[in-house]
């Protein structure tokens, strides 16, 4: 009788697809379990490979990455988008810095550590430094931003608990050119001043916060500021400054068409990367933190006002035969004519007297309205944080309205007067200044009309009719058709006017015909020389220098030199006769 053979169990179909996947159709037990052995080798040696990594890795950025967690707590300098100018040129920019820490739990001996330390870089404070290391804290900045070969010879004493991190320190390639208007940031490359103050009111800081500020997802933040006018500007107000041997000079830039301020310079200044030098209180922006009594370029507006009003125009005569006495106060001309005088002369002469009467026939009220509407009784807000409200009169009487006829009671940012200048020659648009770049269209939306076009070609005939016969001659470069307006005031000491001690400004237009920027000059008691023949006044000192801005800068500036132009009777009044 036959034995019968059981059946052998069926083997699913998953497990033979796995096996014939693995292993083929035809292999053997002793196979298989050799490649059981050498997968589990495999494992265990991708283990021991990864554990290795990371033991090396530890090793290596132990300290970095200690200090990242024992700084949770402390701050960081973060990260800050590059700052450029109109073209592009980098006004600030970040980059990496080590900074050295201490980690006092780790150190086994403090006082070697510190001698160690102390002696590598001679600027560390001992005690400081002892201070700090003798307490339980597992995390302690030593000194923000070491030089390299600092970090180097630290590095070599090997000490435990001694670490660095590096961090984003701001830089300024271009050193004191455009101090006043980029500001600084402070040693955890915070802005505190001008632009990089704007920066982090802008939203910078929140970013910073949520860790979003990182250095791929920033671009760039455009000026309007053109570094080529800038450093032509700062140079001619270096060279003024010294000749003339100022206490302060400044000087701005401005597209009267857009607002754009193309350049600001006030000395003397500072060197951002040298920030104790920002802190001595004579280095102050006195074109927007300053507040100044503008002289004669007041009766611009004064004239503007009277004309735009429809009740005087350009022959209407005054009486500048003596003196305007008003109460205890008397009103005198600096080179007085004794006769009847035009609005015309009013200007080219700068006639307090004329000045005077043309402010009184408008009225307190009128006056006073004008003013505002012209943005000079309230404070100019721009992007720069720093700013400084006018000085007014509290209650403004009539004697009030003849004093700030010539420029004399109310006390402006330079800034400011800028501004108002700028609606009187471009067509009459009071347009707010900007440190960013901004287009005419951009402007024309937030400009507001102050004056007629037909008032505004009035004070560009009269700005350039100074330059052809007035008080501005000096600064009539040929080919560029300049304009401008003189003024020289004399300061408030203890209460009384100083006749020797001024406050020089002139400004300017360019081209007068169809302006396109604006120059302020400003020097703060210049002194006599020989060259000026003993006098101290605007048109010895700033309209000169003023000039040679503008021979500079008009090339930069894309404004072409055109020669032979007829006189302003011709070219600009005839013009706007023709228009209307």
């Amino acid at each position: 009788m036959n034995a019968v053979t059981p059946a052998k169990p069926t083997e699913p179909w998953r497990q033979r697809l796995i096996r014939s996947l693995l292993y083929g159709r035809n292999v053997d037990r002793a196979a298989k379990a050799r490649a059981r052995v050498g997968l589990a080798m495999l494992a265990f040696a991708s283990v021991y490979v990864l554990i290795g990594g990371r033991l090396v890795m530890f090793a290596i950025g132990a300290d970095a990455h200690s200090a990242r967690r024992a700084a949770s707590q402390e701050v960081v300098a973060t990260a800050r988008p590059d700052i450029v100018d109109r073209n592009g040129a980098i006004l600030a920019t970040d980059v990496k810095a080590a900074s050295l820490f201490g980690e006092p739990r780790r150190i086994i001996d403090k006082d070697e550590a510190i001698e160690l330390l102390t002696a590598t870089v001679p600027d560390l404070d001992e005690a400081e430094v002892r201070e700090r290391l003798k307490t339980r804290k597992g995390f302690v900045w030593l000194k923000r931003e070491i030089t390299p070969k600092q970090q180097q010879d630290i590095h070599k004493l090997g000490i435990p608990g001694i670490g660095f991190l590096r961090e984003n320190k701001r830089v300024y390639p271009t050193g004191n050119e455009v101090a006043h208007l980029i500001g600084l940031v402070n040693i955890d490359n915070q802005g505190i001043a001008g632009m990089e103050k704007w920066l982090d009111n802008q939203g910078l800081a929140d970013l910073h916060r949520a860790g979003f500020a990182t250095d791929r997802l920033q671009k760039p933040i455009e000026l309007s500021v053109d570094l080529r006018v800038e450093h032509a500007l700062r140079d001619e107000l270096l060279k003024a400054k010294e000749k003339f041997h100022t206490k302060a000079a400044s000087g701005i830039v401005s597209n009267v068409k857009t607002g754009e301020i193309v350049a600001m310079v006030s000395l003397p200044d500072f060197d951002p990367n040298n920030p104790k030098e920002a802190h001595d209180p004579d280095r102050i922006n006195r074109l927007t933190t300053g507040v100044y009594e503008m002289g004669s370029t007041f009766k611009a507006f004064t004239l503007a006002m009277a004309l735009d009003s429809g009740k005087i125009n350009l022959n209407s005569s005054w009486d500048a035969r003596g003196n305007l006495h008003y109460g205890k106060f008397t009103i005198h001309d600096s080179h007085p004519l004794g006769r009847f005088i035009n609005t015309k002369e009013v200007f080219t002469y700068s006639s307090n007297i004329g000045a005077a009467r043309i402010a009184l026939g408008q009225g307190v009220e009128a006056h006073k309205a004008f003013l505002a509407k012209m943005g000079q009784l309230t404070r100019l807000r721009t992007e720069l944080p720093e700013s400084a409200a006018p000085l007014i009169p509290r209650r403004w009487s009539e004697l009030n309205t003849v004093t700030a006829a010539f420029g004399q009671g109310l006390s402006v940012a330079p800034l400011q007067a800028v501004m108002g200048i700028n609606a009187l020659v471009n067509g009459g648009y009071l347009i707010p200044p900007t440190f960013m770049k901004r287009s005419e269209a951009e402007a024309a939306a937030m400009a507001k009309r102050v004056i007629k076009q037909d008032t505004s070609d009035k004070m560009r005939f009269l700005m350039r009719l100074n330059a052809e016969i007035g008080t501005a001659k000096t600064a009539d470069v040929k080919g560029y058709y300049v304009g401008g307006k003189t003024g020289t005031s004399e300061k408030v000491i203890n209460g009384r006017y100083a006749k020797k001690r001024v406050l020089n400004s002139f400004t300017a237009i360019m081209p007068c015909d169809d302006p396109k920027y604006q120059i302020l000059i400003m020097l703060d008691e210049p002194q006599a020389i020989p060259e000026t023949k003993g006098f101290i006044t605007s048109g010895w000192n700033a309209v000169p220098t003023g000039g040679r801005v503008i021979e500079r800068i008009a090339p930069l500036l894309g404004v072409e030199p055109r020669f032979d132009l007829p006189p302003s009777e011709r070219l600009i009044l005839a013009a706007s006769r023709t228009t209307q």
